[in-house]
């Protein structure tokens, strides 16, 4: 099994400008998530997906390998899908540019989703954690996966799901990690599925794939995310490196 990552690193950012050029420990963000994705050991080739100079140059001077996306596009995968459809994979792997604490463990047990199905059922990997924090569940910017007995995704949200009526009643929550492993005929087909109105209205790209017919194949992980989307995240980022 052929298998590739994809790195999406856009320069713009609203709520953290140039967030993927902000320094981590003597390197910019987008450099330190390349090189924790390449330090894994579990793909064939490691590309970060930039529409911007600045990125491209500081990849090249790490080392790296970088595709280069200059059309404007709706989404992350969209923009990937277009990257993925000249490559040779089975399966496509997408870290976010903000993720320089990635694991290997939970980017592996992804690819295993792939090896052991045997069938093809599954169209997608991805993963999540649970979170039992009040703040943490109410929080639009964590989205919230529920599943099926087989760790299967029933819907994301950015609502707290499930719903718990009874007092005395317990769920557990689970917050969605933004990396996904796609069968690359699934992750092709994207940009051609249209856009549902659920995905509309929630902003969560992976609903397109449900709205779609699409399986997903949740795998839990107990490694928390640290997504760079503000100057706090940015700071704890630096915090939690500094501690490494």
């Amino acid at each position: 099994m052929i298998s590739i990552a994809l790195i999406p690193a856009r320069y713009a950012s609203t709520r953290l400008p140039a967030k993927l050029m902000l320094d981590l420990g003597g390197a910019p963000v987008i450099v330190r998530t390349y090189q924790a994705v390449k330090a894994t050991g579990l793909f064939d080739q490691v590309y970060v997906v930039t529409d911007h100079e600045a990125i491209a140059q500081a990849i090249q001077e790490a080392g790296g390998e970088v595709l280069i996306s200059t059309q404007p596009y709706a989404c992350g995968s969209d923009r990937i899908a277009a990257a993925a459809e000249s490559l040779q994979a089975d399966v496509i792997l997408n870290v976010q540019g903000d993720e320089p604490f990635i694991d290997q463990a939970s980017l592996s047990a992804l690819l295993d989703v792939f090896r052991q199905d045997k069938a093809s059922l599954i169209d997608v990997a991805s993963l999540m954690f649970a979170i039992n924090r009040e703040e943490d569940i109410v929080n639009p910017n964590h989205v919230k996966v529920i599943v099926d007995h087989q760790k299967r995704a029933l819907y994301f949200s950015r609502a707290p799901i499930p719903f718990i009526r009874d007092a005395d009643d317990h769920a557990v929550y689970y917050q969605h990690k933004g990396v996904y492993a796609f069968r690359k005929s699934a992750l092709c087909a994207f940009p051609l599925m249209p856009m549902g109105p659920l995905e509309q209205a929630e902003k969560i790209e992976a609903i397109r794939f449900l709205e779609s017919g699409k399986k997903i194949q949740m795998i839990e992980t107990n490694v928390s995310s640290i997504g760079i989307d503000t100057q706090k995240d940015i700071e704890k980022a630096r915090e939690l490196w500094a501690s490494i």
